[in-house]
């Protein structure tokens, strides 16, 4: 079966139109019984296409928001197992943040970890948002729960394959000259030399330390953000505010999609930071934290809960418009692709 017949849908009913369902992708044309009931739709996007257009979406979003990415992994960083008012504060807000790592290091320090960047987002959501769609196409996303549960094991699966990419990500992304360095400084020479070092050092294994922090991150965060996309751009389809296959449709749902993420995912991209920075000892062990349960519970102790939520300024203002931008190249690429294989089928 070629591509284009995988993408074919019915010309009766659009993709994206405003009609009640809980998928992304419409209903299509039927295939014999499987698994999930008597008649279940093809993938309405062929599937290593939708892998590509989940990375593309996301990697286009990434160039947009990495300066706040940067600047969130600061503050996460900043006075780390220290008190409240026992180290000196360099960054105090995402604003000023900016300005500092701007003045200091120019536009090069705002794009900190830009390249390896991409190349986590690409694999890390190509996977995600690959696998989500695939679970529309079984028909597990239409079971109740089934959104959530498919966006968490997707994001599980993405978060652990694009492990390597984040943790040196955050090592290129925590450097900084001395004046305003937080946490500790891997003192890499730039991507290749980080990659290099770290299997030199620690193995194959040690390319994946952090990911403990990183699982439970993505998980919650993806399930959060692709159930609430979801289920938002249902609810704003049914209210008929919008034409159908409008792009303000997609808008709307990424907007409170992002809102919805920043809140539930800070705690744990705090703990998922920390963890991939900690310096380790000559036995390959982290320095500082053992695992999830001991840095959740030695930020609690040495920094309060609120230290849980530090960098929830830029989190939510770097994640938010991510999920928007992300979130709305994805799915007016996926109408463009049906809209173009409906003209095909036509000519």
């Amino acid at each position: 079966m070629t591509s284009t017949q995988l993408l074919e849908t019915s010309p009766k009913q659009p993709a994206f139109a405003s009609q009640p369902s809980h998928r992304m992708a419409s209903t299509v044309s039927t295939v014999p019984s499987g698994v999930f009931g008597p008649s279940l739709p093809p993938p309405a996007v062929w599937p290593p296409l939708d892998f590509a257009l989940g990375a593309l979406s996301c990697c286009a979003a990434c160039v947009f928001t990495n300066p706040l990415e940067v600047v969130k992994t600061r503050l996460q960083l900043q006075g780390e197992l220290r008190a409240r008012g026992s180290y000196t504060r360099h960054y105090r807000g995402v604003v000023q943040a900016l300005l500092v790592v701007g003045r200091t290091d120019g536009l090069r320090g705002l794009q900190k970890g830009l390249s390896v960047g991409l190349i986590y987002q690409g694999v890390m959501n190509g996977v995600r948002l690959g696998s989500y769609s695939y679970c529309e196409a079984l028909g597990i996303t239409r079971f109740h729960g089934g959104s959530l549960l498919s966006g968490a094991a997707a994001g599980a699966l993405g978060a652990f394959i694009a492990s390597p990419a984040y943790l040196v990500k955050t090592h290129l992304q925590a450097q900084a000259v001395e004046a305003i360095a937080v946490g500790h400084q891997h003192n890499h020479q730039g991507v290749f030399d980080a990659f290099g070092t770290i299997y030199r050092r620690d193995g194959l294994i040690g390319l994946w330390r952090g990911v403990n922090g990183a699982v439970p991150r993505v998980m919650v965060g993806s399930a959060v953000q692709l159930g609430t996309f979801t289920s938002a751009k249902d609810w704003v389809s049914h209210t008929q505010w919008f034409k159908p296959n409008s792009w303000l449709t997609a808008l709307i749902a990424a907007m409170i999609s992002g809102v919805a993420v920043a809140i539930s995912m800070t705690p744990f991209d705090v703990i998922s930071t920390r963890l991939y920075n900690q310096p380790v000892d000559e036995f390959r062990r982290g320095r500082l934290y053992h695992g999830f349960s001991d840095c959740m519970l030695k930020v609690c102790q040495t920094e309060g809960v609120l230290g849980l939520y530090k960098g929830m300024g830029p989190v939510f203002v770097r994640l938010a418009p991510h999920t928007v931008l992300s979130m709305l190249f994805w799915d007016l690429m996926r109408q463009q692709v049906l809209k173009d294989n409906q003209s095909q089928r036509r000519s």
